[in-house]
């Protein structure tokens, strides 16, 4: 009785089971922040926070299953391993490439599946595996890496994550001893310290009958400006200097308010403001005292301060004995609000023209950016590799045809 085949796991492309097996690789996700990759194995466990998780019990569920802990306190998601994923959960060997500047150089470098690329400059894998899966399932990625240790992991990383047959892994010092590659590759990425000493070897490796792009990733400006200058001289055309800044937009909901809904809540806000300043009052009894000290020379402060109340509060203050009724109060409160306090600015007027509901006015979404813009990895250059620049111009072709035919004429 021969058993099912088991699917092997690639980061390239989907599992038509869509069913997690051993041996394949799980992203376990419990936050935007908190991520991690494990490789599935029979008896083994995954621990975080909320407990443990057994691998075995893994087996046999589906990418994207929810999954709860031992104890009970939390739970987290399985998913499939993408580039994207494997972006955010790799062991950092060296700085990588994030989404934001992976996606700008692959749309820039017209990458497509089935074309040709070298990448200088493996590091730590994160492009490589957005590259390899782009140019899948018949193109190829050529990777350079001159540290050695780093080499042997990514190579074992590309065999684990199924990418092994899209990507040729090389350790080589290409500023030295150039790519060892000719006419085989639509397209070239250096990430390198001395970019401007690999121009030279990239323009052979360029396929010399169709148009190529080249990019550059450099955190210094005066590197900018050297491949430039390297660039020119091979040739290249079209050189283009780009910066990706990340930029977070904050919502709000305002309200929106009418002219004349700001200046009645305006008049509101200045009559509470009126109603809560303390009154001045004089003491009567202390006049002749005041004068006597004034006349000797000293002043007597016997200024008392009040907080103002609102009317309506004096009114209700003064119609709450116990023997008031409720009829009396509502006659009292009347006849109060109907009399100004002395020192109070507030009149009958005034207290009818206060709104008397509460002012609605209709929200508002808008977006405000931040002063200070992050996110700066490094600068893009991108340059064009164009047949018709690197060989003879058609007048130089039409004057060398001209001699050869001059030549070989028979003379008379």
């Amino acid at each position: 009785m021969s058993e099912t085949a088991v699917e092997k796991q690639s980061f390239a492309t989907y599992k038509k089971n869509n069913t997690i097996e051993e041996g394949d690789n799980v992203v376990m996700y419990l936050s935007k922040e908190n991520m991690s990759i494990i490789r599935v194995k029979d008896g083994e466990y995954f621990n975080c926070k909320f407990g443990n998780y057994k691998h075995s019990d893994m087996i046999g569920l589906e990418y994207g299953t929810k999954l709860g802990s031992n104890t009970g306190r939390g739970f987290l998601f399985l998913l499939y391993p993408t580039p994207e994923l494997w972006t955010l959960v790799l062991p950092h060997r060296t700085q990588i490439l994030y989404i934001a500047d992976i996606s700008f150089v692959m749309n820039y470098l017209n990458l497509k599946p089935g074309m040709s690329m070298i990448e200088s400059g493996t590091g730590s894998g994160s492009f490589s595996h957005s590259i390899a899966r782009t140019l899948a399932p018949h193109g190829h990625l050529y990777s350079f890496e001159y540290h050695q240790e780093r080499v042997n992991a990514a190579k074992k990383e590309f065999e684990e994550h199924g990418l092994s047959d899209l990507v040729t892994l090389r350790c080589r010092d290409v500023c030295k001893d150039g790519f060892d590659l000719e006419n085989k590759v639509d397209a070239v990425f250096l990430d390198l310290p001395a970019p401007w000493e690999a121009v030279a070897s990239a323009k052979k490796a360029f396929k010399q009958n169709k148009v190529g792009k080249i990019c550059t990733f450099s955190p210094c400006i005066e590197q900018i400006s050297r491949t430039v200058t390297a660039l020119t001289e091979q040739g290249f055309v079209d050189i283009q200097m780009y910066e990706c800044l990340i930029r977070f937009n904050e919502i709000r909901v305002i309200p929106m308010w009418t002219i004349d809904e700001a200046m009645e809540k305006q008049r509101a806000v200045e009559k509470k403001r009126k109603r809560a300043a303390p009154r001045v009052v004089r003491d009567d009894s202390n006049n002749n005292t005041q004068d006597e000290e004034s006349s000797s020379g000293h002043i007597n402060k016997s200024i008392k301060v009040e907080p103002s109340v609102d009317d309506s509060n004096q009114s209700s203050a003064a119609a709450t004995p116990n023997s008031t009724t409720e009829s009396e109060m509502e006659d009292s409160v009347s006849t109060t609000a109907s009399t100004p306090v002395i020192g109070s600015e507030t009149t009958a007027s005034a207290s009818e023209a206060e709104p008397r509901g509460r002012i609605e006015p209709k929200n508002v979404v808008v977006t405000r950016l931040p002063a200070e813009q992050r996110g700066h990895t490094s600068y893009l250059m991108f340059a064009t590799f164009t047949p018709a620049t690197q060989g003879p111009s058609l007048t130089e072709t039409k004057a060398a045809a001209a001699a050869a035919s001059s030549s070989s004429a028979p003379a008379k």
